[in-house]
């Protein structure tokens, strides 16, 4: 069984950047996944993170999941369970513009640590997307410019708990789908282990490791690099003990962002053969994909097509 990739960036401007780029190639072209140790994130905060969120959950939403269950009669299920996860969740905006402020139940010290995670994710996204920029042959900064639209990326969290099941073999914690935004780096609980990628057919685990962050591709990075990287099918199984925390942020296109396949990346035998990607405003995929996020995606690659060949999209928009 291959290793699921781990990499550490400590000398990522040292002597070892070369090795370094090279896993990350490796991880993009045959995982679409890989965990970062040593990513500059301080443990201390991730920590704080960690013991702020597990608390959140206990005092605001775990009963509110408890009567949930109760009232839609999930904890007697008989038959699989296919249009519900076994998931509690909040969200949380930061840019263009930050909600952190107006979301209710949250104290004002988890605010600021998530706050200040969040900048430190943005900043972490901003390096990983110029690492591979880096090994596409692209220049640097060019995924960020692709993302930034007129306003600048848009950059969320997703705040998950996925608390102890009592039949995950009929209900998912989270059903398979692929993420349909740009890069994903996700904090995950170090002990209760759910999450999975499918990978030449098989499901396989992605390990849970204390103070790593998790990277994953979106559905935007695979358009960009005409299918050079692709982003894969990955589900969070329920477990029967333990409570899984979840943080993953998506730092994604702007809204008006027009996304296409770099020029640079298609190869002149793929627009012979009509094998490019398509050409789309963000939004109008986000539009797509929540109605059908747990069906395949080529479906939604090939709709954007038909709909390119309607609309003439001008040059992308820059800052």
């Amino acid at each position: 069984m291959e290793k699921f990739p781990v990499i550490s960036l400590e000398k990522v401007n040292g002597e070892e950047r070369k090795t370094i780029l090279e896993q990350i190639k490796d991880a993009c072209e045959n995982w679409g996944f890989f965990e970062l140790v040593n990513h500059g994130i301080p443990h201390e905060l991730l920590d704080t993170v960690e013991r702020m969120t597990k608390e959140h959950y206990r005092k605001c939403m775990e009963q509110r999941f408890k009567e949930l269950v109760a009232s839609k009669g999930l904890d007697a299920v008989q038959a699989e369970v296919n249009d519900m996860d076994w998931e509690s969740t909040f969200h949380l905006r930061h840019l263009p513009a930050s909600n952190i402020s107006e979301l209710p139940d949250l104290d004002d010290e988890y605010r600021k640590v998530m706050k200040e995670f969040a900048q430190k994710l943005e900043k972490l996204a901003e390096e990983l997307l110029d690492l591979l920029c880096e090994n596409l042959g692209l220049e640097k900064g060019y995924l960020k410019k692709a993302f930034y639209g007129s306003k600048g990326p848009n950059f969320g969290t997703k705040v998950s708990n996925y608390p102890p099941c009592p039949k995950p073999d009929l209900i998912k914690g989270l059903r398979a789908h692929t993420d349909a935004g740009g890069i994903i780096l996700l904090f995950q609980d170090d002990k209760v282990s759910g999450l999975q990628l499918l990978k030449d057919g098989q499901w396989i685990d992605v390990p849970p490791m204390r103070h790593s962050i998790v990277i994953n591709l979106g559905d935007q990075l695979e358009v960009i690099t005409n299918g050079k990287y692709k982003s894969v099918l990955h589900r969070v199984i329920a477990q029967t003990d333990g409570t899984r925390m979840s943080i993953a942020s998506f730092y994604n296109p702007g809204s008006d962002a027009v996304i296409y396949p770099a020029p640079n990346l298609v190869e002149k035998e793929a627009e012979e053969k009509n094998q490019v990607y398509p050409k789309f405003v963000f939004e109008d995929y986000m539009k797509l994909y929540t109605a059908v996020k747990f069906q395949a995606k080529e479906p939604r690659f090939k709709a954007m097509k038909e709909l390119e060949a309607v609309v003439k999209l001008g040059p992308i928009a820059t800052a």
